[in-house]
């Protein structure tokens, strides 16, 4: 398919790509000027960071199973809540995860500055144009690489944990709450963007094989293994680290290492901190660049950036644009207050994320087909939508004014730029629909049939006989209750007019065929089927009858497939008779038929259910 992303990565790659961008400074940097926060508890600060991020987490996960498209989290608020809030979206992770790679590549530049001889700035812009070239040829080369980085970052870190359990001093952790109760949630929010690699994973959804499986479980092993490396390792550090020493330490874990096995350890854990600076950078260039492509598909930057690549079959000018917005970061940015402000859109975001699955699981679109469903619905998208306010207002009111201000200039982007062009329909638009109105022409239904376009691109449904026919086939919705002969009279007219033959004579047909043997196949499902001798005809008209067709022996009928065809598509009509009773076993396809709102999504419901196809 032109202008398409090669399906790549495999759950190994998601997972390490989660990991790498979140073990970095999240665990290098941050850990001393969380402790001088909030003291021995910012054990319980990174713990309650990685409980918190469940919620969003498993409404992500069913989200971008549903949409498995560049962008990510951006490309689902969008359809969720429309161009503006999707604007805001896309510009918020994109710039956040550019300041968190630009951050890591001074953390490259830290380690590696005294041994080169040369500037920090200078060694971060070196690796930066690294890893704008090595995505620029490929996603796999650029995944394949995070696996190895990431693994070796694991390995030194298990050899930390295990190395250091006999040095712990237990009165390291007394007073647990020496700076009070609170300080553990404030410090929880200060910390919360060493999280951010759930956002990162999901922009690349596009590229993943098996995205339906790979994706929600690559997310939750990252997001387990990430909280117990981030609360073992910190644990070791607090417990052999004076408070003096560690407070406000830039180089916590490397100076943790020169306690636990002298100098090779803490040369052993420096080159872990590099790695984990290399692969945050790394993972930053490669997801981050997904988001101006989803944006730029929906018109809400230029064309430019939706280019791909012909060669290496990567989104190149947005790669490009991304790598240079972060030598920009790098050479005229101070980092700390920004990385601030993106953990306060990190916190928005993931409250985004609950907010959304709300809106499409009480939008009842036909085609939102996920993977992957989010447990304990909606409690836990309530839980995580309050939780993330919480941390939100425990910032202080200087970064969220800071990120408000950055909101805004998102917003004049839409009103200048953005708002003339994207006309994309949203969820919000269904839910609204379906609370103040029946209106039809309420919705354009843009939004239904992309869905469904994604659900086939995702599933790589084949569009085989029966599909096809469905596709151009009629629909009938019938309100009234009707018997038998009524309803044969009614679908005779239809189709008499679709195959040019005369309706008495498909009336009488339909009679016929039914004292011969029943079509009722189950409880409120009947298969009318009919033979003509007119050459090449093969017809499929889809009846919903709301009120029940009455059959003989008082039986009622709500679904009914009629079709009609030529003698010799015999075989043909054997299999449609399959496809049908597949159709019908599809244990969501009875609550996606009834609650279907118009004949487009009647079609759909038929369209998308789980089947073999050939």
């Amino acid at each position: 398919m032109p202008g398409s992303l090669k399906k790549e990565l495999t759950l190994l790659d998601i997972f390490c790509v989660a990991t790498g961008a979140m073990i970095s400074s999240g665990l290098f940097i941050l850990p001393g000027l969380a402790f001088a926060r909030g003291g021995p508890s910012v054990i319980l600060s990174y713990l309650i960071g990685g409980v918190v991020c469940i919620p969003p987490l498993l409404s992500m996960a069913e989200l971008i199973t549903a949409m498995p498209k560049a962008g990510g989290d951006y490309f689902y608020i969008m359809r969720g809540f429309g161009p503006l809030l999707g604007t805001l979206a896309g510009f918020s992770t994109w710039i956040s995860l550019s300041l968190k790679g630009a951050f890591a590549l001074i953390g490259v530049g830290a380690y590696l500055a005294p041994i080169l001889g040369i500037p920090i700035n200078i060694v971060a812009l070196l690796f930066c144009l690294f890893f704008i070239f090595l995505n620029l040829i490929g996603v796999k080369e650029a995944g394949r690489f995070q696996v190895v980085l990431v693994l070796g970052l694991l390995a030194i870190l298990l050899s930390y944990v295990v190395l250091g359990m006999g040095s712990v001093i237990s009165d390291n952790f007394t007073p647990f709450f020496d700076k009070g109760v609170n300080a553990v949630f404030s410090t929880t929010s200060f910390i919360y963007v060493s999280y951010a690699g759930l956002t990162t994973v999901m922009a690349l959804a596009e590229e993943i094989k098996k995205p339906g499986k790979n994706l929600p479980w690559g997310m939750m092993l990252s997001l387990l293994v990430t909280t117990l490396f981030y609360t073992s390792v910190i644990f070791i550090t607090v417990g052999i680290l004076d408070s003096e020493s560690l407070s406000g330490s830039l180089t916590p874990i490397s100076e943790g290492g020169k306690i636990i096995g002298g100098r090779p350890l803490g040369i052993i854990i420096a080159a872990g901190a590099l790695l984990a600076f290399v692969s945050t950078a790394n993972s930053a260039v490669m997801t981050a660049s997904r988001y101006p492509l989803g944006m730029s598909r929906d018109r809400l930057l230029p064309p430019l950036f939706q280019k791909i690549n012909e060669r290496f079959k990567t989104p190149h000018m947005s790669i490009l644009f991304t790598g240079f917005f972060m030598i920009l970061v790098l050479v005229i940015l101070k980092l700390e207050l920004l990385v601030k402000v993106a953990s306060s859109i990190l916190i928005l975001l993931y409250i985004l994320a609950n907010l959304t699955l709300i809106l499409f699981r009480e939008s009842k679109i036909v085609s939102y087909k996920p993977r992957f469903q989010a447990p304990l619905y909606p409690y836990l998208q309530i839980f995580g939508i309050i939780t993330g306010f919480f941390l939100l207002i425990e910032n202080g009111t200087i970064i969220i004014s800071v990120t408000l201000l950055f909101l805004f200039l998102c917003y004049l982007w839409y009103k200048l730029y953005a708002m003339k062009r994207a006309s994309q329909n949203s969820a919000l638009i269904y839910v609204l629909e379906r609370l103040v109105a029946k209106d039809k022409e309420l919705t354009s239904g843009s939004l239904l049939t992309e869905l469904k376009d994604i659900v086939i691109q995702r599933d790589e449904i084949v569009e085989d006989t029966f599909h096809t026919l469905i596709e151009r086939g009629r629909v009938l919705d019938i309100d009234r209750p009707m018997r038998m002969e009524g309803f044969f009279m009614t679908i005779s007219e239809v189709l008499g007019k679709v195959i040019n033959r005369d309706p008495s004579e498909l009336y009488h047909k339909f009679i016929t065929r039914e004292k011969g043997s029943s079509t009722v196949i189950a409880k409120g499902i009947a298969i009318p089927h009919i033979f003509v001798e007119k050459e090449d005809v093969l017809e499929v008209l889809l009846v919903r009858a709301k009120s029940g067709v009455i059959f003989p022996g008082d039986q009622v009928v709500y679904i009914l497939f009629v079709f009609v065809g030529s003698s010799g598509k015999r075989i043909l009509h054997l299999k449609i008779l399959a496809a049908i009773a597949q159709v019908m076993q599809d244990p969501g396809f009875y609550n996606n038929w009834m609650a279907a709102r118009n004949e487009e999504e009647l079609k759909y419901a038929v369209l998308l259910a789980e089947r073999r196809r050939s």
